[in-house]
């Protein structure tokens, strides 16, 4: 068999919807460190890296019976746009000031109509799930 080249890489979630045995952690401890760790600023995401790598929390959800998003909801800390939103909304405002540099690169320039397609899709799902308001809208702003 060829050696594959592309693929899934990551690692499967645990099959068990029960707590593991060897984490130590209450429910209201996870709570408190998801809520400490959304005000010093951090996204979702982010939340359950460092809680798998520095507390050793596996997944949230089995230990609390919610995941990390409804946690920071419940305590009016979750964002107001989306993370996967947000970071194809930087993307796009980098690579317009960078089309604005180099007017003639075109390869870029069907780049900035693939993201811009990807963030209309994704807004338009998020207003239909009542995430983002319906008047909400992308313009391109500069970064500063």
């Amino acid at each position: 068999m060829p050696k594959k080249e592309k693929g899934e890489s990551h690692s499967k979630r645990p099959i068990s919807r029960r707590s593991p045995s060897w984490c130590k952690y209450t429910s209201e401890e996870v709570e408190a460190l998801v809520i400490k760790l959304a005000r010093e600023g951090n996204p979702p995401s982010r939340i359950g890296v460092v809680l798998r790598d520095q507390y050793g929390i596996p997944l949230v959800k089995t230990i609390t019976g919610k995941g990390i998003f409804d946690i920071l909801r419940e305590n009016n800390l979750n964002p107001s746009i989306p993370e996967d939103l947000e970071v194809l909304l930087k993307k796009a405002a980098n690579l317009r000031a960078h089309l604005e540099r180099h007017k003639s690169d075109t390869f870029n320039r069907r780049a900035i109509q693939v993201i811009e397609s990807k963030i209309h899709s994704l807004s338009k799902y998020y207003k239909s799930k009542g995430v983002l308001s319906e008047d909400w809208k992308y313009a391109y702003e500069p970064l500063s």
